[in-house]
């Protein structure tokens, strides 16, 4: 505690004496001392160290001290007032530590000014060598491949490989299954969420994974989103293994922004460090449930390098995607549409499989447009086609990061016309990227503009009836006979 934010003292910052008056309120111990006292700061952590080796708790120290310079060197110490700078100076740790030292006989004149000149130097030479050093020259190859971790080699089979049987599933039945399978491939896989325990979270994805697996591996959690990814990405980083943690709906994922932007999306960037950290987000509208349980956010996640964003819509999808995000070291934003839990069914192979990110699913061909989707949104789209009996092919994504924009142009190229649905608001959402690049990419091979469909400019409402007018579901139709027409 250096008494300064940048500017801010610590008594504008919070209402209580000192900051172990703040470990109260989480029931940790708290202990202030002297940090400018390196025999008082050095014997307390031994004996803390110690006594938590024995006893594992969280404790906080408090280490009161003081800043001399500014938080950095532009801002400068001008709001520091000169009585507490010079108050501080006389208590500066090195001169009361070396005045003990030679008071003791175990330090001589002398032999400080050494160590001063020593350490000046190496300082000096230190900021002389990175002066000298070569501005780094860009690599725009070697930078992106700086953002993800290279895939280890899998020994699970793809959709395309698994044999032996299957059996008819509902989605959130799949995504059970395919957790529980993840937990069996990974011995250290740990699972972390809001009622997630002996209650099974509130749509019973893990519904019986404490009996099978243990409190251990199955953890609830507090209400603090921020903290609980901070908590799943120091345990991958402290024991390689992979973690879980799910959302209770991805509304909430808005308390965690921080940790999964700049912690989760940019170590591998940084220091090549591995994130496998799987973030499972229960999303979207359709169930009456308002704007703080309906969101479909998954755009702002496909706008931060070094996150997957993966976002099946059948069964088979929904189990194979999340093995292979377990296998994946990056961090995955892994969504459920809540609308396709209990309602969407299909065959699942019984044996634990992958499909691999960046493929995207011909749901059916067709000559006279294409219309590109995901998660509910597919099933919108074959609503509109079976209506319609129009010729159109559809195409579902699956994962939005990585793109597989090849099977999209592909597609674009055959039929000339495009029309992107998703539920997430249209202003900004994944369909204006797409478009965007279809139209870079295939302008010549289109016989009509790229047409999209999504959210209306609102937030989610409430009421049903409300919510319906808000939903794209109900203008699929009308914009492919637009897009069909033009």
């Amino acid at each position: 505690n250096n008494g300064y934010g940048l500017s801010t003292p610590t008594s504008e910052q919070y209402a209580c004496d000192s900051l172990i008056d703040r470990a109260k309120g989480y029931g940790m111990e708290g202990v202030s001392i002297d940090g400018n006292n390196i025999l008082e700061v050095y014997s307390t952590i031994d004996r803390m160290a110690t006594s938590m080796r024995e006893s594992p708790r969280p404790v906080l120290v408090e280490c009161r001290t003081f800043r001399m310079r500014g938080h950095e060197e532009a801002s400068g110490v001008k709001y520091v007032p000169q009585e507490l700078l010079d108050a501080w100076a006389e208590r500066d740790p090195l001169e009361s530590y070396g005045a003990w030292l030679r008071s003791e006989g175990l330090l001589s004149e002398d032999a400080g000014a050494d160590m001063r000149r020593e350490i000046k130097a190496m300082v000096l030479g230190g900021l002389a060598e990175g002066d000298a050093a070569e501005e780094p020259t860009l690599d725009l190859a070697a930078e992106l491949d700086d953002v993800y971790a290279a895939l280890p080699i899998s020994e699970l089979p793809s959709l395309a490989e698994v044999g032996g049987q299957s059996e008819e599933l509902r989605f959130v039945d799949a995504v059970s299954k395919g957790l529980a399978q993840a937990m069996e491939q990974h011995p250290g896989l740990l699972l972390m969420g809001q009622d997630i325990g002996a209650y099974g979270g509130v749509f019973k994805v893990t519904d019986g994974f404490v009996a099978r697996f243990g409190e251990s591996r199955v953890r609830n959690t507090p209400l603090c989103e921020s903290g609980v990814v901070g908590a799943a990405l120091g345990y991958h980083m402290q024991s390689g293994a992979p973690a879980m943690v799910e959302m209770q709906f991805a509304d909430f994922v808005t308390c965690g922004f921080n940790q999964i932007v700049n912690n989760l999306a940019k170590l591998h960037y940084r220091w090549a460090q591995t994130a496998n950290v799987v973030i499972r987000m229960p999303t979207g509208g359709g169930m009456s449930a308002g704007p703080f349980h309906s969101q479909s956010n998954e755009a702002w996640f496909a706008h931060v390098p070094g996150l997957r964003v993966v976002y099946p819509s059948t069964p088979a999808d929904a189990k194979g995607l999340l093995l292979e995000a377990f296998e994946d070291p990056n961090p995955v934003m892994y969504f459920e549409h809540k609308g396709l839990y209990r309602s969407a069914t299909g065959e699942v192979p019984t044996e634990a499989y992958r499909i691999p990110f960046g493929q995207a699913r011909m749901v059916r061909e067709g000559a006279a447009a294409t219309i590109i989707t995901y998660g509910l949104g597919v099933r919108w789209a074959e609503a509109a086609v079976a209506k319609t009996h129009h010729d159109v092919e559809i195409i579902d994504l699956r994962t939005l990061v990585p793109l597989d924009i090849d099977t999209v142009l592909a597609s674009v190229r055959k039929t000339g016309r495009a029309l992107i649905v998703h539920e997430d608001n249209l202003f900004g959402g994944i369909g204006a990227e797409l478009a965007a690049q279809i139209m870079s990419q295939a302008f010549r091979d289109l016989d009509a503009p790229v047409m999209r469909v999504g959210g209306e400019e609102t937030p989610i409402p409430f009421a049903a009836s409300l919510e319906a007018g808000y939903m794209g579901s109900a203008r699929v139709e009308e914009a492919l006979g637009r897009l069909l027409e033009f």
